[in-house]
């Protein structure tokens, strides 16, 4: 029986801290629904935008049923540590101080970040002091903004970029800082949209940009990560991603 028992403990100790690969049936996807056009929150509650399509193509390539679970950013990553859900895909930039926390797919989008401001606004690139800048909290444009311009400017956060569009609207702030693709969705393709326009520098640095838009996992479940970045690359070789993008997109989307 004792030697049973040892065989067992050291049994034990060599596979301990190895991860078990998991047999996904079914993966569940947590998105904002509040940035489009990635993705957007019907009258009727449901999520729709490029995300959602992505999840759902994505599922269907990896032969698994899939889970749309709607979560507020500010919680965006906790809720995944937690196991609210699988993944992560919500318009999410790869970066360092990310990537501490998470697993990261290969991008599979990847869009410029810009200013939008009223036209004739007029502001100074070269000194914004004083200036209020709209920003989604806890976002990689927040963190652009407080480290380039510090407390020379007043950075307004906000839980989302509809909250940052009504102050804009009503000149509480001079501007906002997104991605291109959701202002263009959120203010100049919207009635009244005519009355806005890009302003100031396009931002791609990777220091706080990344490089490029991924799907976050837990580090523990990389053998979904794996499976994640095979069914990108093969919805890309089919054309299936080219297809979804051209929904939403004028233009290439997922970049060099």
């Amino acid at each position: 029986m004792k030697k049973w028992l040892l065989a067992a403990a050291l049994a034990a100790t060599a596979t301990s801290g190895v991860a078990m690969a998991k047999d996904w049936k079914v993966v569940r996807f947590g998105i904002e629904g509040a940035y489009p056009p990635f993705s957007w929150t019907e009258a009727d509650g449901s999520i729709a935008g490029f995300d959602v399509d992505m999840a759902n193509a994505l599922c269907k390539e990896m032969e698994v049923k899939c889970k749309i679970v709607p979560q507020d950013w500010d919680g965006i990553i906790p809720s995944l540590l937690a196991r609210k859900y699988d993944a992560i895909i919500a318009a999410m930039s790869i970066t360092e101080e990310r990537k501490k926390k998470v697993d990261f797919t290969g991008k599979y989008a990847q869009i410029p970040n810009k200013f939008i401001a009223k036209k004739g606004a007029d502001l100074n690139f070269d000194n914004l002091d004083g200036a209020k800048i709209g920003v989604q909290r806890a976002t990689t444009h927040d963190k652009y903004l407080t480290d380039t311009y510090g407390k020379k400017i007043d950075i307004v956060r906000y839980g989302s970029f509809d909250e940052a569009y009504l102050d804009l609207a009503n000149g509480r702030i001079a501007a906002v800082l997104g991605d291109a693709s959701a202002l263009e969705e959120g203010v100049i393709n919207k009635a009244g949209g005519e009355a806005y326009e890009f302003v100031g520098p396009s931002l791609t640095d990777p220091k706080w940009f990344g490089d490029g838009m991924g799907i976050a996992v837990r580090k523990q479940d990389k053998d979904l990560t794996k499976k994640l970045d095979a069914a990108i690359e093969s919805l890309r070789e089919k054309g299936v991603y080219q297809e979804i993008a051209a929904k939403y997109f004028k233009y290439d989307v997922y970049g060099q």
